[in-house]
């Protein structure tokens, strides 16, 4: 079993927050997680019912105000807890007659904080924890250091070289618990494959009625061929033969299964060049690479595929590791009017920014900072340290707080 990260999130909101509300995709091992904490904290302390258990379900959906009254006098772990979103109330008004800290552990496979009527109703009385797919540190068993170190203005620095092998390999693996135990690509995506087929029938239909179910599948496929690229809903919804705000309702549909993530484009009130559109990103590299039908092979004959899945995949990295960091970041891309870009810009609370750009090559020219320069100048400042990750063996000063670093640190 691997270690997660952000049992330490969870376990201090339940010391002080009488609901915690774990967020994760389908197999993610949100249960896995909260199962160990109930071994730790105390079995017998702990009430487990999960709504996949259809019987449970229909119980709490006959009377969810009796099912909640009903329970045992315990902490409760409610497992899959958006199959049944009437039940948010239910809980509030039984945290409200008795408010103990870790009186509720929630888990859902999907944000069920952008359902409908459901946003305020635990306002106050619930933190909300995003787990993701696992990260390569957890993988490995290593601690995560390159975003604390990025952010402290320290130049992250490894031992891990020329990993290109190894990427290869992740990138389409995935970071799913499940596919990592299986032993060949074309078995790694037969899970996937199910596991998309599975979520479309039964956890889209689960949080709202759509009109076009098997168009789904197509707008899934979709969007893995657009990851790393610019958001065209218009031109999404053309080739699927949806309008505008059908493509965008089904587009929210997948965000909140944590299937996708747009990741908005970096603004400036002083600079008024930048393209504001923002891009689209999978969550899991393997899912993308299943969807698409690539494999080792064909990212290799593919160098331009294989930059796109590796900045999905450099991306989904940095925001792991910003689940286990104690201040608020930001994520954005640059974009400007004259298609220079940068893949990923972090921002903190005080504006202050850092700009990362992936290449997967191992050698370098001056050209390859085009975009970290020119976010720079524009920046100015706020941007305290540029970053890009190549397939190299040397951290490398390309210029005033400009660096090159090996991939590798990323998990170092």
């Amino acid at each position: 079993m691997y270690p997660r990260y952000s049992d330490h999130n969870v376990k201090e909101a339940l010391s002080d927050t009488p609901v915690v509300f774990i967020m994760a995709p389908r197999q993610a091992g949100k249960t896995t997680l909260v199962k160990t904490l109930i071994t730790e904290t105390g079995a017998d302390n702990w009430t487990f019912i999960t709504l996949d258990d259809q019987a449970q379900f229909e119980i709490a959906r006959a009377d969810p105000v009796g099912f909640i009254r009903n329970l045992p006098p315990t902490r409760i772990a409610l497992d899959e807890v958006q199959r049944l979103p009437e039940l948010f109330v239910s809980i509030k008004q039984a945290v409200d007659e008795l408010r103990t800290p870790g009186r509720f552990l929630l888990t859902g496979s999907a944000n069920a904080l952008l359902l409908p009527r459901l946003s305020d109703s635990l306002a106050g009385r619930m933190e909300s924890i995003r787990l993701m797919t696992l990260s390569e540190c957890e993988i490995q068993g290593r601690q995560a250091g390159f975003l604390t170190k990025l952010l402290d203005q320290n130049v992250p620095t490894t031992q891990d070289i020329r990993v290109r092998e190894h990427l290869l390999h992740r990138l389409v693996t995935g970071c799913f618990p499940e596919p990592l135990q299986r032993t060949s690509e074309r078995r790694c995506q037969a899970w996937y494959q199910q596991y998309l087929s599975t979520l479309i029938q039964r956890d889209i239909r689960d949080l709202t009625h759509i009109d076009h179910p098997d168009l789904m599948a197509k707008l899934l496929k979709l969007t893995a061929f657009y990851a790393g690229k610019l958001v065209n809903l218009t031109e999404l919804g053309s080739k699927l033969g949806l309008d505008r705000l059908t493509i965008k309702k089904y587009m929210a549909l997948l965000e909140q299964l944590f299937l996708v993530e747009q990741l908005p484009a970096w603004h400036s009130n002083e600079y008024k060049r930048l393209v504001k559109t923002p891009k689209l990103h999978s969550v899991d590299t393997g899912m993308m690479c299943a969807v698409r039908g690539l494999n080792r092979e064909r990212l290799l004959k593919h160098p331009g595929d294989f930059g796109l899945v590796l900045e999905s995949f450099v991306y989904n990295e940095l925001r792991k590791q910003a689940v286990w960091i104690e201040e608020p970041l930001n994520f954005y891309h640059y974009r400007d009017k004259d298609k220079v870009e940068v893949d990923v810009i972090i921002e903190n609370a005080m504006g202050d920014c850092f700009a990362i750009e992936v290449k997967a090559a191992a050698t370098l020219s001056a050209k390859d900072f085009t975009g970290l320069k020119r976010f720079q100048s524009v920046a100015g400042e706020r941007c305290k340290i540029g970053a890009l990750l190549y397939d190299g063996d040397h951290t490398t000063a390309f210029g005033d707080n400009l660096y090159a670093v090996p991939l590798g640190a990323l998990w170092s």
